[in-house]
């Protein structure tokens, strides 16, 4: 039996939703980012925190799969969090399946 073309000649892509969060190193900051995403019954993929040198915080998130209306809307609402001072919002793809 033979597979599907779609699976041999073009592997799926699955989206990956990337958030740079800036804020304020404060103790509140992150619990209420990652609110956002659990009160959506949302995991990220990963995440990464790192305080600098001028006390200020970074967290990187990525969520694979995430609808790009919802990352976005995410995004919108990441920018209203107290504490949080600039939110970036790219989108990566990931090739999924075998190499042609």
């Amino acid at each position: 039996m033979s597979r599907p073309l779609q699976s041999v000649d073009h592997p799926q892509a699955e989206a990956t939703a990337c958030f740079a969060v800036h804020a304020a190193a404060e103790p509140g900051v992150m619990p209420r980012v990652l609110e956002l995403f659990a009160k959506r019954g949302l995991v990220p993929t990963s995440w990464t925190s790192r305080v600098g040198g001028e006390h200020d915080l970074t967290i990187d998130i990525q969520m694979t799969g995430m609808d790009p209306l919802l990352a976005d809307y995410l995004a919108r609402s990441l920018r209203q969090v107290v504490g949080v001072q600039v939110v970036l919002m790219s989108e990566k793809s990931v090739s999924r399946g075998r190499p042609p």
